[in-house]
């Protein structure tokens, strides 16, 4: 099992450098985060597969943003986040396809994306359309042999295994935020494996406490410090045969950062050896 962090794709400008810190501290790979479609052309995919083969550094997925408005709460998130939103769905559908196919020219089959607040009632109009919505990117995808991961977080599980049997297509998949079914006080994600556990392709290393309020996300913490329980997470991962990425994402600035992250990376190869022997 290869544990990575997460490296912010926002332009070329600085890449190498933060490949170069990941090497230095001996990661081998990483999840590329990327919200700027300006970046995505194909003489940055030359210069980038040359910086990775440099730094030996495997790209796990690849994390593509989209454009339009974010916000990070239970209301405003609603009408902002993902393919959900009409006004902003071909738009983001274009944005996906496009990050798709630059993640593509890097050799990544992988492709990571918040898909919005999924209406829970299956009766509402607004979930048919959005699923159309996805099956529409997820057969782009099945042109490069990719796989469209949902990150969780914004539906509770039965919804995105709901959505994942309403699509009916081989490619869909799921990047597992361990914190972010917390945060949003939607699961706890052990016992969501049990839901979806077989769709699982990349994980999201993250800890944090559920909310405390009906309009504001709950807290991210370091890893150790939240509502996570990890022992038994992997316990149950290795139940299902996951032995793929582990991806620790701090969303923290400075170097508290990057000590969080190695504090991180040592916290999870005691409980990944006892578990995977």
């Amino acid at each position: 099992m290869k544990i990575g962090t997460c490296v912010s794709l926002r332009s070329m400008e600085g890449i190498s450098e933060k490949l170069a810190v990941l090497a230095e501290n001996h990661f081998g790979s990483c999840q590329l985060i990327s919200w700027n479609p300006d970046v995505w052309t194909k003489e940055n995919a030359v210069v980038l597969r040359e910086l990775l083969e440099r730094y030996h550094i495997e790209v796990s997925a690849f994390w593509c943003g989209w454009e339009g408005p974010i916000v990070w709460d239970f209301y405003d998130g609603q009408q902002t986040l993902g393919l959900v939103p009409v006004e902003y769905r071909q738009m983001r559908i274009q944005n996906l396809c496009d990050g798709a196919d630059f993640a593509h020219m890097l050799g990544v089959t992988d492709v990571v994306s918040h898909m919005g607040f999924i209406p829970e009632n299956p009766y509402d109009p607004n979930f048919n359309s959005f699923c159309i919505a996805v099956r529409t990117v997820a057969r782009h995808l099945q042109e490069n042999g990719q796989f469209l991961l949902f990150e969780t977080g914004q539906e509770t599980p039965v919804t995105l295994l709901r959505c994942f049997e309403t699509v009916g297509v081989d490619n869909l998949g799921i990047n597992l935020d361990t914190a972010n079914l917390i945060l949003y006080g939607k699961a706890n994600p052990v016992d969501a494996l049990d839901v979806f556990g077989k769709y699982v392709r990349n994980l999201h290393a993250k800890d944090g406490r559920y909310p405390v309020n009906g309009h504001d996300l709950g807290e991210e913490t370091r890893l150790g410090e939240g509502k996570v329980d990890f022992h038994a997470l992997f316990v149950k991962l290795h139940e299902l045969g996951y032995d793929s990425h582990v991806t620790i994402e701090r969303e923290i600035s400075g170097t508290q950062q990057l000590q969080d992250i190695l504090q991180a990376r040592e916290y999870l190869q005691t409980i990944i050896g006892e578990i995977y022997l």
